[in-house]
């Protein structure tokens, strides 16, 4: 076919790894944001957007994005920006606490907060999961550091933010029956989803309706439920070869 692909995303090794397995003349990689990509785009058939962080990004210990291994405190998924050493340690406390009850939903936000205002500076993952996992029982553990490294992981990388811009950008860049398919790894990242996608904004759930009560709202929903992989989908990536279709 004569149709072309773009593959964007802002960390140059996902870039180059990508480049490296789709060798197609109609494939081109771009190193930008969802949200700088799509800022003079129109006339696009097709989205998919996969979004938070990639297993290779939390393999990496030097990236520091996961708290099972020793690595700096960055998870920055572009090399420049703040990184997550600034947001721990240089955040206001009370400011520390919002980010961790607004983007990890973590029950345990001001004390976890508390301590480590008390332990600054905090330098390295396995120094900042040491610290959480001292405050919350052994089966806890796993479920807080996940929800603490995932709000710091957020506020470096501005993602629901980013999510949002392109999400109500969209509509103006795909062609009329275009499709738009969003890969989501959590209820934040869902919620939104879902409230764009039903009524066009992000604070309503009921969509705006003419005098006629025809819907306004710009999608049209595909399916009324999240679609699952199945078993031929679920494939480890390494075992996995890419290639366009012809």
């Amino acid at each position: 076919g004569r149709g072309r692909l773009l593959g964007v995303d802002q960390d140059p090794e996902a870039i180059a790894a990508a480049s490296a397995r789709l060798s197609d003349a109609r494939f081109e990689s771009r190193l930008s944001s969802f949200e700088s990509a799509l800022e003079s785009a129109e006339g696009v058939d097709g989205v998919l957007m996969d979004l938070g962080v990639s297993s290779r990004q939390l393999d990496d210990a030097s990236r520091g994005f996961s708290f099972r291994g020793e690595g700096p405190l960055d998870m920055r998924m572009a090399p420049q920006g703040r990184s997550a050493w600034s947001v721990v340690n240089d955040s206001e406390q009370s400011e520390l606490a919002r980010f961790l009850r607004r983007y990890g939903e973590e029950p345990a936000a001001r004390r976890i907060a508390a301590a480590i205002a008390r332990a600054r500076p905090v330098r390295t993952t396995t120094q900042l999961a040491d610290l959480v996992a001292g405050l919350v029982p052994p089966p806890e553990r796993s479920k807080t550091l996940a929800r603490v490294f995932q709000a710091v992981r957020i506020v470096v990388n501005d993602e629901l933010g980013t999510l949002e811009r392109t999400l109500l950008r969209l509509p103006q860049v795909l062609n009329p029956g275009g499709r738009l398919v969003v890969i989501s790894y959590h209820s934040l990242e869902d919620r939104r989803v879902k409230r764009v996608f039903k009524s066009g904004s992000l604070h309503d759930t009921v969509p705006p309706k003419d005098h006629f009560g025809n819907s306004l709202a710009p999608w049209t929903e595909l399916t009324r439920h999240p679609l699952v992989p199945d078993d031929a989908e679920s494939v480890p990536p390494a075992l996995f070869s890419p290639s366009l279709p012809r």
